[in-house]
């Protein structure tokens, strides 16, 4: 009898936590499939606004995607953690806050979803769905970029959810926000925004050759991030 009961707890507990997490990936994968529907079709409509004045497209999609953010994170950090960024998960991970299977499930998430989000940012622009872009994006001085722009992600939420966890969606947004006027990349800083802007062949794409050096740069930056930030916070718990 003790043995039924302890296999029916089992099958319990088992059935809930494929649940939760099963919770926790729709609400990484409606995230980041917004995250990349505001990134690119603000890029877009700036794009249309701006006149050819790229400085005016650039101030609409920094306003957006950093406004966007905040209300994302808001929404679903309580949920899943709000990642929507394959590095972000990667600094959990070697923190080992997440398993090692369930980041894995995370990061083939959010890169799923984040090319659908370019696709309903074309479809609702009235461009074609499927495109690969042409914007030249390469060069020591962009990948540096990379590499900052990831680390200061990553250090903001990392050290922000230890002093004051209610303010990481205000931080990340404003981050990203000084992100896309001092960095010469316009800090990408996800691995799975930069996969889904090289689909894209308006203002805020990548070239898909151009792409790895920048989820290279990205990762670096998250790796070296997350071992400043335990060093840092090593002795303050």
């Amino acid at each position: 009898m003790r043995q039924s009961s302890s296999a029916g707890d089992t099958a319990r507990a088992e059935a809930q936590s494929a649940a939760a997490l099963s919770r926790r990936l729709a609400a990484e994968a409606v995230g980041t499939a917004l995250l990349l529907a505001i990134v690119v079709g603000s890029g877009i409509m700036g794009e249309r606004l701006a006149g050819g004045n790229d400085a005016i497209a650039l101030l609409g999609n920094t306003v957006a995607t950093g406004a966007g953010l905040v209300v994302l994170i808001l929404m679903f950090g309580p949920i899943s953690g709000a990642h929507f960024n394959p590095a972000v998960t990667l600094a959990f991970l070697l923190r080992r806050q997440i398993t090692p299977v369930h980041a894995a499930a995370y990061i083939a998430v959010q890169v799923a979803a984040a090319v659908l989000g370019v696709f309903f940012a074309h479809l609702m622009f009235d461009t074609a769905m499927l495109q690969t872009s042409s914007k030249i994006r390469t060069g020591g001085g962009q990948w540096l970029a990379e590499v900052v722009a990831c680390f200061g992600l990553v250090a903001t939420i990392l050290l922000v959810l230890r002093a004051r966890a209610e303010a990481v969606a205000y931080a990340v947004g404003l981050y990203i926000t000084a992100g896309y006027w001092f960095t010469a990349s316009t800090s990408f800083a996800n691995p799975a925004v930069t996969i889904g802007r090289t689909l894209t062949d308006t203002f805020s794409g990548i070239r898909p050759v151009d792409a790895p050096a920048f989820i290279a740069a990205q990762i670096a930056g998250a790796i070296l991030a997350t071992l400043l930030c335990g060093w840092l916070s090593r002795g303050r718990d």
